[in-house]
């Protein structure tokens, strides 16, 4: 028992100590260790500019109200003209179905009123689109104009995803005392590879 005394009694001491020794007060520390330092002595600091929190979020609203802005915010202007013909396509195939669309509906509208002077009947007095084809006609291009709609739905969030995400990526840290890079070493001993990732990292 006072073998256990002893070491409780030393287990705390060492600890009571360490923490003693290891916490340094705040008044002690310089604030600025280069006033101390003569003059011949230069030292080798790394700034690195501040991290903007809100760029990424700044980024993602610019393109939410006008797309491509948030890539203009970014500097990234070279993506501005593929912004604007991935959603200017989009909304052409959009037009451009629900145009014919009309088309046909309104030939569809005319046959059910008793009318066969439409630009689908043609001149004989057979039609050339019968009233089934008109219906089918429109079936497909009332879910081309939905598929056209969602496309370029999607690509407007792709837009701001992009804005928001490359943001991101411009703040990200490339330091190159920072280095990670793929590890590849033959074992001769088990006759086998190692793979890996080696992180280094230089003071």
């Amino acid at each position: 028992m006072p073998n256990n005394r002893l070491y409780t009694s030393l287990f705390i001491l060492f600890f009571a100590s360490f923490f003693g020794f290891s916490q340094t007060p705040a008044d002690s520390i310089p604030k600025d260790i280069s006033k101390d330092l003569p003059k011949e002595v230069v030292i080798d600091s790394l700034v690195r500019e501040p991290m903007n929190i809100l760029a990424p979020s700044r980024a993602a609203f610019y393109s939410a109200v006008l797309p491509g802005l948030g890539q203009a915010y970014n500097k990234k202007y070279w993506k501005i003209p593929i912004v604007y013909a991935a959603l200017g396509t989009g909304i052409y195939f959009y037009l451009d179905n629900d145009k014919t669309y009309d088309r046909y509906r309104d030939a569809y509208k005319s046959r059910l009123a008793g009318h066969t002077d439409d630009e689908f009947y043609g001149e004989g007095t057979t039609p050339r689109v019968t009233n089934d084809g008109l219906i089918r006609a429109q079936n497909t291009l009332r879910r081309n104009k939905e598929l056209a709609l969602l496309i370029t739905f999607g690509l407007y969030a792709l837009n701001i995803i992009d804005a928001n995400v490359d943001a991101h990526l411009l703040q990200y840290n490339l330091d190159e005392n920072l280095a990670l890079k793929p590890h590849f070493k033959y074992n001769e001993q088990e006759n086998s590879t190692n793979l890996g990732v080696t992180l280094n990292f230089k003071f």
